[in-house]
């Protein structure tokens, strides 16, 4: 069963198993983290959810497009490691937020797309590949006897031709698996608490070397990788210097309320696809989804089992980074962009490519 609706001139939403079974594939690159800052932090795992579902289905809408929502990852690492303090992870995605803003509507990116090249935006999509590939493996083996039951049913779905139902399946089991530990969940509206976590004391060095070190990830992965996977895969044309200004807004209204610091991604994206998602229908789902959870089943999402959605996690990683190479170009560059992504970090991989691509140029031009 499908429905369709036409909205935006020649945009369908669809609402259609497809879709649903799509938006599991970008959950999965959210919860883990979500979970794990919820844990780690003062942040509302009931707020963090609200705030991701309300921004799934806005960007939806406005792209017209499976678009994803995600952690920053770069920042949520350093809190979760214990690098930076919440008030400085707050500080750090409102900073990084006014600089986005300010770079999409300027459209700095678009000006300088030739400088960035396009096999730096390849590399960098590999390297997401490469370290949702390295994550999802980390959290597999969290519960090695999970992770087995969720690759195993898996994979004999994915032999039976039912590719798009595999990680509904292994969502579905892990959800029973939260619910034999927790019991059945009692529904709660989501606690005002956790919002304006920071003040003035937590602009430091640490908040601002966090934002540094988040800005060269974001305009690599989230604004240029995930523009050119939208023409990939939906052959839709949504400029980087746009993402940019959607997440800074996003950020700046959501933050001093109880989010953290949200991000558009190729690999989010690449999830959606890859499980079926064609239209912001997905998003729609996943949105609605997220709401409903953080009212009635906020306990389940925090003692689900992650080894379970490592097996999805390694699923994704191969589409996105199956996607990278088909439609590269100096694939030497963008292994290594990849690797020094997935080995470094994906900030310095960034820089580090756009420097290799214009020696590269230079060497070719003189040759």
């Amino acid at each position: 069963m499908s429905i369709s609706v036409s909205f935006r001139g020649a945009h369908d939403l669809d609402i259609s198993w497809s879709e649903a079974t799509g938006a599991i594939g970008d959950s999965v690159t959210v919860l883990p983290i979500v979970v794990a800052l919820s844990v780690l932090t003062d942040l509302s795992l009931s707020m963090l959810l609200v705030w991701f579902g309300v921004f799934q289905i806005v960007w939806g809408l406005y792209y017209a497009v499976p678009i994803s929502v995600e952690p920053m990852k770069a920042v949520a690492a350093l809190v979760i490691a214990g690098s930076i303090t919440t008030g400085e992870l707050l500080v750090a995605g409102l900073l990084l937020s006014a600089v986005l803003v300010l770079i999409g509507l300027t459209g700095s990116l678009g000006r300088f797309g030739s400088i960035i090249g396009s096999p730096v935006v390849r590399g960098i999509q590999f390297g997401v590949a490469l370290v949702l590939l390295r994550t999802g493996v980390d959290l597999s083996g969290t519960n090695l006897t999970l992770a087995a039951v969720a690759g195993v049913l898996a994979l004999a779905l994915v032999v039976r031709g039912y590719w798009q139902v595999s990680a509904f399946a292994v969502l579905l089991a892990g959800g029973v698996v939260a619910a034999g530990s927790v019991g059945l969940p009692s529904p709660s509206l989501p606690s005002a608490n956790g919002t304006v976590l920071f003040g003035l004391d937590d602009l430091t060095v640490p908040a601002l070397e966090a934002t540094l070190a988040q800005l060269a990830m974001t305009l690599g992965n989230a604004a240029l990788a995930t523009a050119v996977l939208l023409g990939d895969y939906f052959d839709r044309d949504v400029s980087p210097d746009e993402l940019a200004t959607s997440m800074g807004v996003m950020n700046l209204v959501a933050i001093p309320f109880g989010a953290m610091p949200m991000c558009h991604g190729s690999g989010g994206v690449a999830g959606k696809y890859a499980f079926g998602a064609r239209t912001a229908g997905a998003n729609v789902l996943l949105g609605l989804g997220y709401l409903v959870v953080a009212v009635v089943a906020v306990e389940l999402v925090a003692a689900y089992p992650v080894s379970m959605l490592g097996a999805i996690l390694v699923l994704i990683a191969l589409q996105l980074g199956r996607t990278s190479l088909e439609k590269a170009s100096e694939y030497p560059l963008v292994v290594g962009i990849g690797l020094c992504g997935l080995l470094v970090d994906l900030g310095v991989a960034f820089v580090a490519g756009i420097v290799a691509f214009h020696l590269l140029e230079r060497r070719n031009r003189d040759a």
